[in-house]
């Protein structure tokens, strides 16, 4: 009875303490071997960049390697994609790659091609808890930019459309990314406050990010990956 009894304090004990802070993914010294693995489309891949190392993925790396000098990236973005194309060729190859950060930006596809909300959702949704049950990465996804402030669709016939679409998207990302445990981040609003009053951020195409905006992606990016890294010693 003694010894049952505690047992039954420890247990109390252990459980009223106060838990060590965690993190999924990445390690708290700097020595650790981290792989960074980017999914998505033409923004992920770097479309509108005057040079690879100028997009938003190579950013984040150089920014990992601050801190950690081992850091390896991965960029499985491929021009074009939809979710379904991350869901059947980019997730199998990142989950093989035993990430510590993954970061997933996909969706302006699957509204220009119709895609219904409900299958974008199923996507999202596979995509994400195969990410959290087969890898222990720190996962940020970030929502969509407003497509109807870029040149592509602002004036157009479209651009009403446009805009609902890319808030319908969203919601579904931000819900799908906290039933699972990853970071959001709010390219949305940024989109919306200063791609009107900063052309600049967009390339001549008027729809993909330039330089600039690709620094302006990352820096947002990069604080979000910030709220979930571990404190130094």
């Amino acid at each position: 009875m003694v010894r049952l009894l505690a047992l039954l304090v420890a247990a109390l004990l252990a459980a009223c303490a106060p838990r060590p802070e965690t993190t999924r993914g990445l390690p708290a010294e700097g020595g650790g071997d981290v792989r960074y693995v980017a999914l998505g489309d033409s923004t992920v891949e770097g479309v509108g960049a005057s040079r690879p190392e100028l997009n938003y993925v190579s950013r984040i790396h150089a920014r990992l390697q601050e801190r950690y000098p081992a850091a390896r990236v991965r960029n499985l973005g491929v021009g074009g994609a939809t979710s379904a194309d991350v869901r059947a060729d980019q997730l199998g190859p990142a989950v093989e790659l035993h990430p510590n950060l993954v970061t997933l930006s996909v969706g302006p596809n699957d509204i220009t091609q119709g895609v219904p909300v409900q299958e974008y959702e199923q996507n999202i949704r596979s995509v994400l808890q195969t990410l959290a049950g087969k890898t222990s990465a720190m996962i940020v996804v970030n929502l969509l930019p407003d497509l109807a402030v870029t040149g592509r669709f602002r004036g157009s016939r479209h651009e009403e459309r446009v805009a609902q679409l890319s808030e319908q998207f969203n919601s579904v990302l931000r819900r799908a990314a906290e039933d699972h445990d990853a970071e959001v981040v709010d390219l949305y609003t940024a989109s919306r406050e200063e791609v009107p009053r900063r052309p600049e951020l967009l390339s001549a195409d008027g729809y993909h990010p330039s330089d600039a905006g690709y620094a302006r992606w990352a820096e947002l990016m990069w604080q979000g990956i910030a709220k979930r890294m571990p404190r130094r010693g």
